[in-house]
């Protein structure tokens, strides 16, 4: 969360600056066509955190979530649907790690399980900008997104008594977010934040019901806070 934190108060230096610029004086308008063009091509590279939401069958210890920072990277496309109205294509690599903590357990190795997953994400997204000042303009994202998680493990026939933790490979989501383009002298710049709530649950559960992993867990889903920066 520091990172995250560091990140936030950065970014509202960075906003702080733009508009005491925009306001002192008149500004030179940069890329002044920039966003009449019906396709907008980019490019994004970022940093994001996951976690967890479970939702459990009985009153017991809650699963623990250790969170770290991972990346993202992808591209972007995006169709003109009038001067505040865009539709977003943002393919994209996601890695991130987790370790979930049990109780109960003596052993190290059966108190933890990390869960390292690679996901490849495919959103679909509709950006709503205000009206351009000068060289910046604000703007809120949403829509839904298909994910595929490369690490799953979902075909294993081992599960957590073999030391798997299982999930399933395809995800559904939602996502919804704001930022500020910028627009300097040779192309645009975006940092932005979004956050990310899984639709279906994740978990694959052990082989045995009465698991002491997945046995009390009825659904697992995946929720996360991206921050991006995009260069179109």
């Amino acid at each position: 969360m520091k990172y995250i934190l560091f990140f936030l108060i950065g970014f509202l230096l960075l906003v702080t600056s733009a508009l005491h610029a925009q306001f002192k004086e008149k500004p030179i308008i940069n890329l002044e066509n920039e966003d009449k063009a019906f396709l907008n091509w980019g490019y994004f590279l970022g940093f994001n955190q996951y976690d967890f939401k479970f939702e459990y069958k009985n009153d017991l210890d809650d699963v623990l979530v250790d969170k770290s920072i991972g990346f993202n990277v992808g591209l972007i496309g995006e169709m003109r649907i009038n001067e505040f109205l865009d539709l977003r294509f943002e393919p994209g690599l996601f890695y991130t790690n987790r370790t979930l903590g049990y109780t109960g357990f003596a052993n190290e190795s059966d108190a933890l399980r990390e869960v390292k997953s690679t996901y490849i994400n495919f959103p679909l997204l509709l950006k709503i900008s205000a009206r351009r000042f000068g060289n910046w303009k604000p703007y809120i994202i949403g829509g839904a997104s298909a994910s595929l998680n490369l690490g799953s493990n979902e075909d294993s026939l081992d599960d957590n008594s073999s030391g798997t933790f299982r999930m399933t490979k395809t995800l559904y989501n939602w996502e919804i977010g704001f930022g500020i383009d910028f627009y300097t002298e040779y192309f645009k710049f975006s940092p932005s934040i979004r956050g990310i709530f899984a639709l279906s649950n994740e978990l694959v559960p052990d082989n045995d019901p009465d698991s002491p992993w997945t046995g009390n867990i009825d659904a697992m889903k995946t929720r996360g806070i991206f921050v991006n920066f995009t260069f179109e």
